[in-house]
């Protein structure tokens, strides 16, 4: 039996998935394994290198004369410079100029007598024929492997947070109604402007088409205006969900519409007819035969709304605001980091954080995403 040969474009195709799932996956799981490291590992070695040891060189400023204990004739210091951290010591030094100049277990001689041994687990001993004097402690540099180790330390500290669970809960209030509304409204206007005759429904594609290209910043403030004063006078306040869900419906619309519209003008004609003389109404050929066979359009959109509505930060901060109680997950991170400015494990954790959902989303719908994308792309009517 011969078998087919690939043909050169088939083979760049398949190059090019597998280019764009590595340049996908791999950044995200360096997110993954940066997120389960301490601050200390992330500073020292990339991600990659998380299971193997990592080398750090440091200093540890031993305690001053209040630590010290009389052995004998002599005074003690003594300790572990990891302060019950783990790791392993692999050279060590008293000048910042030679950092590595002793081994572990080697003792360092220092002035007046005194003496330093450090080991390779980190304990110190610090000797002296008579007692220390002086406000400070001596200096040790040393150079440490420290071994690989993982935690959900960051997780907890991120989860634990104040607020986060409401953040938490503010995001799915948010993004599950303008996903769904958008699309709702989307396919009645996508099978009326595919299968109704009406006049004006060519300006009206075109209109959409237009919309496409205005960008969201450029007409946010317009739309809050128009919004504040409709509430005015009707008593509705300004900072409420049913604000942000009317804002993404609207910035979410133009695109589901186009999408739709040309999913729908592709189906069988055949079908309608038939329909049409059984004497199905077009309420009806839209409920029992558009929307099933239009599923892997609605579910592209779906991921692309979700995705867009779950990590906002603008809209929601204008038309929802800032407060404890409004305040999405992406804020509520941002609010968390602008804290802790320097913890980078925080930085990666909050990162995961907030894909997690969308990640869910995707994987769950992502066998209708390239279908219904194609299918909305290259059909018309």
């Amino acid at each position: 039996m011969r078998t087919r040969a690939l043909s050169p474009l088939s083979i760049a195709v398949h190059l090019s998935v597998l280019v764009l799932v590595v340049l996908w996956t791999v950044p995200t799981a360096g997110l993954l394994i940066s997120s389960l490291r301490d601050k200390e590992q992330i500073s020292a070695s990339g991600w990659w290198t998380a299971l193997t040891s990592a080398s750090r060189k440091d200093i540890f400023r031993a305690p001053g004369p209040e630590a010290q204990k009389q052995e004998g004739a002599e005074w003690v210091i003594s300790g572990n410079i990891f302060n019950g951290g783990s790791g392993h010591v692999s050279a060590f030094g008293t000048s910042s100029l030679k950092p590595e100049e002793f081994t572990p277990g080697a003792t360092a001689e220092l002035k007046d007598g005194q003496k330093l041994t450090v080991s390779e687990t980190g304990d110190f001993r610090l000797t002296s024929p008579q007692s220390f004097e002086g406000s400070r402690g001596q200096r040790i540099f040393y150079t440490a492997l420290t071994p690989p180790r993982f935690s959900f330390d960051n997780y907890r500290t991120v989860l634990t947070a104040e607020g986060i669970g409401q953040s938490f809960l503010n995001s799915l209030t948010v993004a599950v109604p303008s996903t769904i509304i958008p699309i709702l409204v989307a396919a009645f206007a996508a099978y009326a402007l595919a299968w109704m005759k009406f006049p004006g429904r060519s300006l009206l594609i075109a209109a959409i088409v237009g919309l496409l290209v205005v960008p969201l910043q450029m007409s946010l403030i317009p739309l809050l205006k128009m919004y504040n004063g409709v509430g005015a006078f009707f008593g509705v306040p300004s900072k409420t969900y049913l604000g942000i869900w009317l804002a993404h419906m609207g910035f979410g619309l133009p695109l589901a519409i186009y999408l739709l519209r040309n999913y729908i003008a592709g189906l069988p004609k055949e079908i309608m007819e038939s329909a049409r003389v059984d004497g199905a109404t077009d309420f009806e050929i839209f409920v029992k035969i558009v929307l099933p066979l239009s599923y892997p359009a609605l579910a592209s959109f779906a991921i692309f709304q979700f995705l867009w509505t779950w990590n906002d930060l603008l809209v929601a901060m204008v038309f929802l605001g800032t407060g404890n109680e409004e305040l999405v997950l992406t804020g509520r991170l941002v609010n968390l980091l602008g804290s802790r400015g320097a913890n980078w494990e925080i930085l990666t954790a909050s990162a995961f954080i907030t894909i997690i959902v969308p990640l869910l989303v995707f994987f769950t719908l992502q066998r209708y995403l390239v279908r219904g994308l194609l299918a909305g792309s290259v059909k018309g009517g």
